[in-house]
């Protein structure tokens, strides 16, 4: 059984730094390419709907979202089956709930709906001004 254990989360102050790690049990991290798996991280702030922030996917470079281009890496260690997100610069408007998923995904969609593939159970991140 496939399980996606997030940590890092926190509180800072905008233009700080935070490192998100997502560990992966039931499931190694080397197989993700060869089986046409994405990993990523997504966000949810308070009333807002779940959205990919970057992922990983088997076909190409790391994708981003706009709002977070230069700011955030997103990176993987197979040795360690841990999924990272390193996001400097950090804004207010980067307060939100942040989980992990892995998931397929197709060259022309990175960031599915969010109503299949496996998530962690999420890592708080909150930004003050």
């Amino acid at each position: 059984q496939v399980q996606l254990v997030e940590s890092g989360g926190g509180s800072v102050q905008a233009g700080g730094s935070l490192r998100l790690s997502c560990a992966a049990s039931g499931y190694s991290y080397r197989q993700l390419f060869s089986d046409r798996l994405c990993l990523g991280w997504f966000r949810q702030a308070p009333g807002k709907e779940r959205a990919g922030v970057a992922c990983l996917s088997h076909d190409g470079p790391p994708t981003y979202a706009e709002s977070v281009k230069g700011r955030f890496t997103i990176s993987k260690d197979d040795a360690k089956n841990t999924l990272y997100l390193q996001m400097d610069m950090l804004k207010p408007e980067d307060t939100a709930m942040y989980y992990c998923r892995m998931y397929y995904c197709t060259s022309d969609l990175r960031f599915p709906p969010p109503d299949f593939g496996y998530w962690g159970q999420g890592t708080q991140v909150t930004v003050s001004s």
